[in-house]
């Protein structure tokens, strides 16, 4: 069955990156795939958790809000229930323990990098977006950022991507919308390097059981689409940026 946009199984939505998309923060990135549209925003602070003071390493961290107008029915946001729900904290979890998995912590010193990513318009793959657009503004706010001393190295092993794949009328299919993800028979999100290796896989038989053909179907959709991913990254990474002003 084909779907609902035209894209073959493999294909991802269109991806826009927008840079410097704020000018205040070291790190800004406007980020569109589909009509799923985030703001991540990388902020450098010369301190670390009271826990690892001392210790010559510093920390990545992540912070994820919905905006209440992201989806139709209005989100209420945290400051006025009270608390952050679950979903929130396990996406803001993803993304940090994801970009923290390629940063070489001891490089960066005793300094933290908040990623905080906000969700403008949702219509699926929301953390993958974020990781998406939070691993091109740590990149910025790495080369940016007025580090004293400088660093040394670069921090950054190895480039990171992410997305959403699904198995939606018995076909294993990249970068899943609103309208597929909600009916899908699997579901599940993939991070990877971009030599191949995995650094998360969270899938979930939301309708069934899924077999391991299956699963590896899903692996292999995840690979191409996140090579997708990484291209487009890589492209826009690779445009001059525009002055801090």
């Amino acid at each position: 069955m084909a779907r609902p946009d035209g894209r073959t199984p493999a294909q991802i939505r269109p991806v826009q990156i927008q840079r410097r998309f704020t000018h205040a923060p070291a790190g800004s990135v406007l980020y569109r795939c589909g009509r799923t549209m985030v703001l991540v925003t990388a902020s450098v602070e010369d301190r670390v958790p009271p826990w690892l003071s001392g210790r010559g390493k510093g920390w990545v961290t992540a912070e994820y809000m919905m905006l209440p107008g992201s989806t139709r029915d209005r989100k209420p946001r945290a400051t006025s229930t009270g608390r952050v729900d679950g979903r929130t904290q396990e996406i803001q979890r993803l993304v940090g323990r994801g970009l923290r998995s390629v940063v070489d912590l001891k490089a960066l010193g005793e300094r933290t990098v908040w990623l905080d990513c906000e969700v403008l318009e949702a219509d699926g793959g929301t953390r993958t977006a974020c990781l998406n657009a939070a691993y091109i503004a740590l990149c910025d706010a790495l080369r940016t950022h007025a580090f004293k001393p400088p660093l040394a190295t670069w921090p950054i092993a190895h480039p990171i991507g992410a997305i959403s794949v699904g198995i939606v009328d018995g076909e294993a299919r990249a970068d899943l919308d609103y309208a597929e993800d909600h009916r899908a028979e699997v579901d599940m999100n993939v991070l990877m390097t971009a030599d191949g290796g995995f650094l998360e896989v969270q899938g979930t038989g939301e309708t069934r059981p899924f077999t391991r053909t299956e699963l590896e179907a899903l692996l292999a959709r995840a690979r191409e689409g996140i090579e997708q991913v990484l291209d487009a990254a890589r492209r826009a990474l690779a445009e001059p940026l525009e002055a801090r002003r």
